[in-house]
């Protein structure tokens, strides 16, 4: 049964890249013969600066959650709040507000 499972679901993985790939070389055969310009295929992809957006966020994140286990800690100790509810509300608000001053400095690195 099991297998069964883990065939369905790598089978369901497997046919939605299959079909999105080549899908996607249909598409693109068919606008070469119709002459189209390449320089469609290149609309929206990001330029090298993609790395930045990656490294800027995870960075945030993982000071947000750093800091949201420290804060965390800091009320549990020194205040009567029960463990269970304040270390998983300072993550999660943290991370939150990490990842949104990750957001906001990547807007303001890629308009630069």
């Amino acid at each position: 049964m099991e297998v069964a499972v883990l065939a369905i679901i790598f089978g369901s993985i497997f046919g939605i890249f299959y079909l999105y790939f080549s899908t996607r070389n249909k598409e693109r055969l068919a606008l070469i013969e119709k002459g189209a310009d390449a320089s469609i295929f290149n609309i929206g992809k990001r330029t090298g600066a993609s790395w930045k957006v990656v490294v800027i966020n995870l960075a945030f994140l993982l000071m947000g959650i750093g800091l949201g286990v420290f804060i965390g800690n800091i009320l549990d100790t020194y205040t009567g709040l029960d463990e269970d509810a304040v270390y998983p509300a300072m993550i999660f608000l943290l991370a939150g507000a990490g990842l949104y001053v990750g957001y906001t400095q990547t807007k303001k690195a890629l308009e630069d």
